[in-house]
């Protein structure tokens, strides 16, 4: 009977563990798209900030709010149970996303700032060339810091 108990007990045990494992695979999983749909929505300024293709203010407020949903989604993004996990791809989050929380989240606030600061100025073909980098250089921060390329 005693054995029997220590079976069950570890079964559940390990079942529950990976159930754990599976949501943080999972969550893994959308970090990485919503990162990309961060990228998608950089290449698309940054094409018609170079001129690589012509100016459409609709594709520019899309992309802004696209970054905007992603942006303020971070924290929520990069739960303590992802830590250390390092998925397929180019580049995975750095340990620093937890151990220097407070500043990973003082990038979060200043990559929201810049982004609502994008909205009202990027108006036009010269407006964007202008002022992309600067809300470029804010994710570049980020990412020096907070990204591992692997």
């Amino acid at each position: 009977m005693m054995l029997r108990t220590v079976v069950v007990a570890g079964t559940l045990l390990l079942g529950i563990g990976v159930v754990a494992a599976q949501q943080a695979q999972d969550q893994v999983v959308k970090t990485q798209a919503a990162m990309k749909s961060n990228l998608a929505s950089a290449i698309t300024l940054s094409d018609m900030a170079k001129g690589k293709k012509p100016y459409d203010q609709a594709a520019v407020d899309k992309a802004l709010a696209d970054l905007d949903d992603v942006a303020k989604r971070f924290p929520s993004l990069f739960p303590e149970s992802i830590k250390g996990l390092k998925p397929g791809g180019e580049y995975y989050a750095s340990p620093k996303v937890w151990t220097e929380r407070a500043d990973f989240e003082s990038h979060v606030a200043s990559f929201v700032k810049a982004i609502g600061e994008a909205k009202t100025k990027f108006k036009s073909a010269d407006s964007l060339k202008t002022e992309y980098p600067a809300l470029n250089n804010v994710c570049l921060g980020c990412h020096e810091k907070f990204r591992i390329k692997g």
